[in-house]
Order: structure tokens, then C-alpha cells, then sequence
């Protein structure tokens, strides 16, 4: 999904740029600190439709606010360090004095401000500022990224891909869940098929404790597969250590993600197997083979996730593993 790969490239990029900041700092180089603040106003911008401009433009270093936007009547700080002192000292500035009814934001660059939303703060002249919604750090830019629409992730992609950056390389990316898919799509599956080691009483109590009962013909067709790809699994992890487990944290990685945003049960399992498609074809190591026998692949590898209890809840005293 290209929102996944927005949201990943953005976030990459603005961790390494937080990490960045916090690691030159401590050599005393601050040329990132002084070009964030008008980055930083760029990117509110997007975020929250500011119009943020950087004070420097008018007046250079102006004590304890390094952006306006007069329309919104909102100004910021932008900063690397983020303590309780840090932000009191701002607030006592009395360049506040001229901005009354302007909105405080703190802006932390480098730093985790969480710990300072349940702060009470020193604010002499009144200034209009709530630390739970006022303080922004990366994780709270990140969160709203999390949930833009399409459109406004791909703008603020390009923003970032300008600013920080080069284009996402989707193409040119060797993965495992393409090798281990090329190795199913030359085998016969139609024919020698040993049955399983699995219990399916089990198996139907977690379909039915998950609600996936409008799945459980596709995982009835696929669990049938799951001696075979348990092989391939061997076969695959003789190449080198962690192969088929970087396979089922993949998967679960895609279950994770989209859990929280995917409703239903339903278009969870499939959603899962839509990213994990999408995943392979972007592979550089991926031989192209029908998308029908993509999809019946991918869907083998999902039911088989399902079933080792990598995606999925799993009710008391699942044991899908039939004692010989």
C-alpha cells in the first residue's frame, strides 16, 4: 500500500532528522537547529493548514517565540531542548505581551515531550497555552500523519522527500516473502498433498473466537498446505538463520498495523493479504507469476500464519500441533 510507504519514509526521516539534532547538539553544531525552525513551520503547515512563518524574517532572534501565524493567531517555539524550565522560561519572555490572544506552541525536535503534557507550568503573562494539546513532538506529528488521508500523506511526502531526502526505492528491494513465494509458485500443489499435523478442532475455535467465520472456507482450503510450506520453511531457513521467521514478522507486522484501523474481522484477513501482495510485487527478487496464483499463494502463506498463532488472537489453551 502506498500509504504505508509514505507514512514509513516519513517517519524514518524525521526520527533520524530528531536524532540527528540531538547528537550534533552535543557537539555544539546547531546549523540543523537554526534551518528546523522554518522546516518545522513548513510542515505544520501542512499538518494543521498554519500559516506559520519564520520571525527571523523579520526580526532576527527573537526570545522565546521563532513562529507566527497572524491569521491563526498562533505562535511556536521551536526547540531541541525540552524541559519544564525550558518552556517556563519562554512563557516569562515579554514578547508574549504582544501576542495575548496568540495560541502557544511548543514545538520539541529532538526530544520525547511526553512526560511534560501533565505539567503545570509557571505562565506569568496569561499566555493562551494547554500542555496537553500545545507541546508537539515527533510522535504527535507522527500520529496525525498516521491517520491523514491519501492525498495529504503523498503532499507531505513530496514535502519531506524535498527537504530530507531522496525518492522512496520501493523497486530494487530483495525480500523473503518473494523467495519463499517463488519457491511455492514452482511447486505442484494439486497433487501429493500429505495431510496435516494440525488439529482442526482447534483451528475452528480460533476462527470462531476471531469472528472469521466468513473466512473459514478460505483457511479450510489452505491449511491443507500447511505440511507442505512447513517444508519449504526447512528448506528456506538452510540458506541462512531467521529467514521463514522474517517471513511471519512480516505478516504480523501488517496484522499489527492494521488492526487497530481495520474493523472487521473480515477485511482484516484480507487487507493482510492485499499488503502482503503488495509487498512482493515491489520486490526486486519477485518472478512475476499470474496474479491469481499470486493472490492463492500469499493466501496459503496468511492461512498458514494464522494457524502457527502469528496473526490473530488465540483462545485459552490454543494447541494447533496434533501430539503423535
Amino acid at each position: 500500500m502506498n500509504r504505508t510507504s509514505y507514512f514509513n519514509y516519513i517517519e524514518e526521516k524525521l526520527q533520524l532528522l530528531g536524532l540527528r539534532i540531538a547528537k550534533r547538539g552535543k557537539l555544539n553544531l546547531l546549523e540543523l537547529n537554526i534551518h528546523s525552525e522554518t522546516f518545522f513551520a513548513d510542515l505544520l503547515n501542512i499538518l494543521f493548514s498554519y500559516e506559520l512563518v519564520n520571525l527571523n524574517v523579520y526580526k532576527q532572534n527573537v526570545e522565546g517565540i521563532d513562529l507566527v501565524d497572524a491569521n491563526n493567531k498562533v505562535i511556536a517555539q521551536v526547540s531541541s531542548t525540552c524541559t519544564k524550565q525550558k518552556i517556563e522560561s519562554s512563557l516569562k519572555k515579554k514578547i508574549f505581551l504582544k501576542y495575548t490572544n496568540h495560541r502557544f506552541k511548543f514545538i520539541s525536535i529532538a526530544k520525547d515531550a511526553d512526560n511534560l503534557r501533565n505539567t503545570n507550568f509557571v505562565n506569568p503573562h496569561g499566555a493562551l497555552f494547554t500542555p496537553a494539546d500545545d507541546i508537539i513532538d515527533i510522535n504527535t506529528i507522527l500520529k496525525v500523519i498516521l491517520n491523514m488521508s491519501i492525498d495529504k500523506q503523498k503532499e507531505l511526502y513530496d514535502f519531506i522527500k524535498k527537504e530530507l531526502g531522496t525518492e522512496i526505492n520501493i523497486i530494487g528491494v530483495d525480500t523473503n516473502l518473494a523467495t519463499i513465494i517463488n519457491i511455492l509458485a514452482d511447486e505442484d500443489l494439486a497433487s501429493n498433498i500429505v495431510p496435516p499435523q494440525i488439529n482442526h478442532f482447534e483451528i475452528d475455535k480460533k476462527i470462531e473466537f476471531n469472528d472469521l467465520l466468513s473466512v473459514k472456507d478460505t483457511i479450510d482450503d489452505y491449511k491443507i498446505y500447511y505440511h507442505k510450506l512447513d517444508e519449504k520453511y526447512k528448506e528456506f531457513d538452510r540458506e541462512g538463520a531467521n529467514k521463514s521467521f522474517s517471513v511471519f514478522q512480516i505478516i504480523r507486522k501488517q496484522y499489527t498495523f492494521l488492526q487497530n484501523k481495520v474493523g472487521n474481522p473480515h477485511d482484516l484477513f484480507f487487507n493482510i493479504v492485499n499488503n502482503i501482495i503488495d509487498i512482493i510485487e515491489k520486490s526486486k527478487n519477485y518472478k512475476k507469476i499470474p496474479y491469481e496464483e499470486l493472490e492463492m499463494c500469499v493466501e496459503i502463506l496468511v492461512v498458514d500464519a494464522f494457524i502457527r498463532c502469528k496473526i490473530f488472537k488465540n483462545p485459552e489453551g490454543y494447541n494447533y500441533v496434533i501430539t503423535r
